[in-house]
């Protein structure tokens, strides 16, 4: 269970707090370093369990929740500031809330939660690119005019595509609850 990739995420995972109070503080520098250096160890966490055989639950676990709670605070925090509006952070909150409660359903059934697809991943990936770029439009003036465009189109896009993976997502829950695979019929 203790390995290199799961100690990486788990690190990852403790600086939440210390991003989320960042971005609320307004230090968007320091909360762009820490956001980046999320993604630089995501992709070493992953990369070393490949390579060294330690890909395990835990760190299947570890590293979506990583993943969302940066998105969610970085959401919640760029609304907080009004950098954001609330209708946006809603939407991909109450997406997490539904998708929460679909694994409880799945659980309470004896199922397991279900693997992430491509279109997940590319919706949550989109989203930790335009994130950083908004907060980088927020810390430099002189990049802000072709940077927010740019992050609020890659925001839209990502919201989009979390939004149709989640769906996706209760489709396979449903027809897992009737009795047919995730892929049949």
């Amino acid at each position: 269970m203790l390995t290199v990739p799961n100690a990486i995420s788990l690190a990852r995972l403790a600086c939440v707090p210390v991003f989320a109070v960042l971005i609320v503080g307004g230090r968007d520098g320091a909360a762009l370093v820490v956001l980046l250096l999320a993604g630089v160890s995501d992709y070493v966490d992953g990369l070393l369990a490949r390579r060294w055989d330690q890909v395990s639950r835990l760190g299947q676990l570890l590293d979506p929740a990583a993943d969302r709670l940066y998105v969610t605070a970085a959401l919640l925090g760029l609304g907080w500031r009004g950098v954001l509006p609330w209708w946006l952070v809603a939407l991909v909150v109450v997406r997490e809330l539904v998708l929460t409660v679909n694994v409880l359903v799945l659980r309470r059934r004896g199922l397991s939660s279900l693997p992430p697809h491509l279109l997940g991943k590319t919706a949550t990936f989109v989203l930790l690119v335009a994130l950083p770029l908004l907060l980088l439009a927020e810390t430099a003036d002189a990049l802000a005019v072709v940077v927010r465009p740019l992050a609020w189109a890659l925001v839209l896009w990502g919201t989009g595509l979390y939004w149709w993976a989640g769906v996706g997502y209760l489709w396979q829950t449903r027809r897992l609850v009737r009795g047919t695979g995730p892929h049949d019929g």
